[in-house]
């Protein structure tokens, strides 16, 4: 549910005057003249100059909230925000006169009510959106004693990072996203763990898990620029060979444990591009590819990309 509570724009405190002792010739004329005559400016002006729209109706934990908003008149070309607590989520244009900004939610998170603060035409409105609870599937996993994980290596953990914090202006996707592989998926978003009885307060499993046969197409599941192509040799130990798209404003995907890759850094890549084929490199059992889909930084559900058409 969604609420909202409006600022005003101005102040209806009037100077009070005796009327009936004033001439036409008296000053006090011209001076409610001109009262009037700006009372006549501010009520004619529009309501509601800023419009903020938030979509899903009733999100759950994982979804994507997408904030829009449209100005009559945007101000000095500054695109409005959104801010939660701390965090500040820019806006981008999608249309004259509208914008947009993405606000990420992650298994890890509480559910329950977020209060936004909407800022755009000098004007700011606040809202209030109840993100609602969701059941994540839970692993339970035994590891022998003494076996150590596989872990990152710093170069692969900055170029990833860098890659996930990329918010291009422009915005190159159009329609639902793609099914990146044929494969059946074998493991889904937000999977939950415990190790060793010990349950994993900072880990979900941040994507969708295709069991593909080696070997077979990854394509692009929507338009973008590669922004990392990252390799075993280069000490991608975690992701093995791996691709990143940047799919503009905040969005991106990533796709991992490659066997080939098929793009390069740079390339713009149209929906359904074949870019490469799916391994088993990196932190990997077997053949399968990992489609992580990030917002401003942060892994959600893929899923509702899929079956609805994000502007």
């Amino acid at each position: 549910m969604i609420t909202k509570n409006r600022t005003s724009n101005s102040k209806k405190n009037l100077l009070s005057l005796n009327i009936k002792k004033l001439t036409p010739n008296d000053p006090g004329i011209n001076l409610l003249k001109g009262i009037f005559a700006v009372l006549s400016i501010t009520w004619a002006l529009p309501v509601d100059a800023l419009q903020v729209k938030v979509t899903p109706t009733n999100p759950k934990l994982g979804d994507t909230l997408s904030v829009e908003i449209n100005l009559d008149n945007p101000e000095n070309g500054i695109n409005p925000a959104v801010t939660i607590g701390k965090n500040t989520y820019p806006a981008f244009e999608i249309a004259p006169n509208q914008y947009r900004a993405f606000i990420p939610t992650t298994p890890l998170e509480k559910a329950g009510t977020r209060s936004l603060q909407v800022t755009g035409d000098g004007q700011v409105q606040n809202l209030a959106v109840n993100v609602q609870n969701r059941k994540f599937p839970i692993q339970r996993i035994n590891l022998p004693p003494g076996k150590a994980g596989v872990e990152a290596t710093e170069y692969e953990l900055k170029r990833v990072a860098a890659f996930k914090a990329l918010q291009t202006p422009e915005k190159y996707w159009n329609g639902v996203f793609l099914r990146p592989n044929a494969g059946r998926m074998s493991t889904t978003y937000g999977v939950r763990r415990y190790y060793n009885g010990k349950f994993a307060e900072d880990y979900y499993h941040r994507g969708l898990d295709y069991a593909g046969a080696a070997g077979s197409a990854v394509i692009a599941p929507a338009a973008g620029r590669v922004a990392l192509v990252g390799r075993v040799s280069q000490g991608f130990r975690v992701h093995g060979n791996v691709v990143g798209i940047d799919h503009g404003q905040g969005v991106s995907s990533i796709f991992m444990h490659l066997s080939r890759i098929n793009v390069k850094e740079g390339d713009f890549v149209k929906a359904g591009q074949l870019i490469g084929a799916v391994g088993s490199t990196g932190a990997s059992t077997g053949p399968h590819l990992h489609w992580g889909l990030y917002v401003n930084g942060l892994s959600v559900d893929p899923t509702p990309w899929r079956t609805k058409v994000v502007k």
